[in-house]
C-alpha cells in the first residue's frame, strides 16, 4: 500500500539508510539536505509505491550516485545531476518514466530517487536492487535475474550528460561508468536498469525503504529514551527479511587505513575490546565486506556488517571512521534472494577477490 513521505520523515530515513548502506553507499544526511530542500519548493510530499502496486507495464528508471564516499564528502551536488540523468534515457528509450526507484536502499542512494522524485513529481517504488550498498553497478539482484542495466545515462556537475550501452553486458557497463565518474571528478549521477513493473516485483528487494525508515526511528527512539540501541535494532528487524541481528565486537578504534583507488574507498580498520584482548578487523571496499575477530570470519558479504556509536546508535559510515570511537559491530542477515548461488557469484566474498566462502552470519555468530 502506497504512504507518504514528508519532510519529518527523512531524518529517520537517512539513519536507517546508513545502517543499511554497511559503511558505505556514501553520506545519506548530504542527500536529505537536498531533498529537503527540494520538497519546500515542490509539493511537500513524496508517494512511496509499495511494488505490488505497480502496473506491470508500468516503466521504472532507477536513479543514484556514483563515486567514491570519500570524495562526496567534499563534492556535494548541486541536485540537478539526476535529475539530468533521467531525463537523458527517456530520451534515449523514448517514453517517460512511470515511477522512479532506489538501485541501493544504503547511504545516500536511498535519497537520490527521494530527490528526483521531489523535483519531477514521480512516485518511488519501496524497493531496490541490492537490498544494502554495494561498490559495482552489475552488483544487484536486478542483474542477477536477468535485467540490464543498459542503456545507462550519467549526469555531471557542468550539465553533461553520457549514454552507455553495452546491452546486457553489466560489468563491463560498470567499468566504463566508473572512468567516466572518475573523469567528472569522482561523482556522478546515473539512471540505467530501465525495467517494467513485472520486473521490479521479480527482481527487487522489496519494501527496503519502508524499513530504512523503520529502523532509523528505532534507533533514534532508543537514543531518545536510554534504551540500548542494539537491542532496538533487534526488534524493528523482527518479522522482516532482515530478521537475523549478531553482535559482532565491542571495542574501541584503534587503526584505520583508507585509500581512494580506481574510484572506491577502500581500506581496513582495527578495533580493541573494551575490556580484555580482543580484536576485530573489518575490511572495506566502500562498504565493509568481512568482519574478522581474532582472525576468524564474524560476517561476510553480502550479509551486513553495520558500525554503531556504542552511546547513542548512530551509524558510522567508512568515511567517519576516526581513532578513538567507542563502537558496537553488528552483523545482519541478508533476504533469501540474495543469497542464491547465482547471486553470490555476483556480489558473494569471491566477487571482491576474498579467498573465503560465503557463510550465515546466524551459523558464524550465536544469538
Amino acid at each position: 500500500m502506497s504512504r507518504t513521505i514528508t519532510r519529518h520523515d527523512l531524518a529517520d530515513l537517512a539513519r536507517g539508510a546508513a545502517l543499511l548502506g554497511t559503511g558505505g553507499g556514501g553520506d545519506p544526511y548530504v542527500g536529505r539536505l537536498l531533498v529537503e530542500r527540494a520538497m519546500l519548493t515542490g509539493s511537500g510530499t513524496i508517494t512511496l509505491l509499495d511494488p505490488g502496486e505497480l502496473g506491470d507495464d508500468d516503466l521504472v528508471i532507477p536513479v543514484a550516485q556514483m563515486g567514491a564516499p570519500t570524495v562526496m564528502v567534499e563534492k556535494i551536488p548541486g541536485g540537478g545531476e539526476a535529475v539530468a540523468a533521467l531525463r537523458a534515457l527517456e530520451e534515449r528509450l523514448g517514453r517517460r518514466a512511470d515511477a522512479t526507484m532506489p538501485i541501493e536502499c544504503g547511504g545516500i542512494n536511498s535519497m537520490m530517487p527521494l530527490l528526483v522524485a521531489a523535483r519531477t513529481g514521480l512516485p518511488v517504488v519501496d524497493a531496490d536492487g541490492m537490498g544494502r550498498a554495494f561498490p559495482e553497478l552489475q552488483m544487484e539482484t536486478f542483474s542477477v535475474y536477468g535485467v540490464p542495466g543498459s542503456p545507462l545515462a550519467i549526469g555531471g556537475e557542468n550539465g553533461e550528460t553520457v549514454i552507455i550501452d553495452t546491452g546486457a553486458d553489466n560489468a563491463r557497463m560498470e567499468w566504463l561508468a566508473r572512468g567516466i565518474t572518475i573523469r567528472m571528478g569522482g561523482v556522478a549521477h546515473i539512471a540505467e536498469y530501465a525495467m517494467s513493473g513485472a520486473d521490479v516485483k521479480r527482481t527487487a528487494v522489496p519494501n527496503t525503504l519502508g524499513l530504512g525508515l523503520r529502523i532509523g526511528r528505532a534507533l533514534r527512539e532508543a537514543r531518545e529514551e536510554h534504551r540500548d540501541p542494539v537491542q532496538a535494532l533487534a526488534a524493528a528487524m523482527e518479522g522482516t527479511l532482515y530478521d537475523k541481528v549478531r553482535v559482532l565486537f565491542r571495542g574501541k578504534v584503534v587503526d584505520v587505513e583508507r585509500r581512494t583507488v580506481a574510484g572506491f574507498a577502500r581500506g581496513h580498520a582495527r578495533l580493541a575490546a573494551f575490556q580484555g584482548p580482543g580484536e576485530l578487523e573489518l575490511t572495506f571496499q566502500n562498504e565493509h565486506l568481512v568482519a574478522r575477530a581474532d582472525g576468524r570470519v564474524r560476517c561476510v558479504v553480502p550479509d551486513l556488517i553495520c558500525v554503531l556509536d556504542a552511546d547513542s546508535g548512530e551509524p558510522i559510515t567508512t568515511e567517519g571512521l576516526r581513532y578513538g570511537q567507542r563502537a558496537v559491530v553488528v552483523g545482519i542477515s541478508t533476504p533469501a534472494l540474495m543469497r542464491t548461488p547465482e547471486a553470490l557469484a555476483v556480489f558473494g566474498p569471491r566477487a571482491f577477490g576474498l579467498d573465503i566462502d560465503f557463510r550465515p552470519v546466524e551459523d558464524l555468530v550465536s544469538p
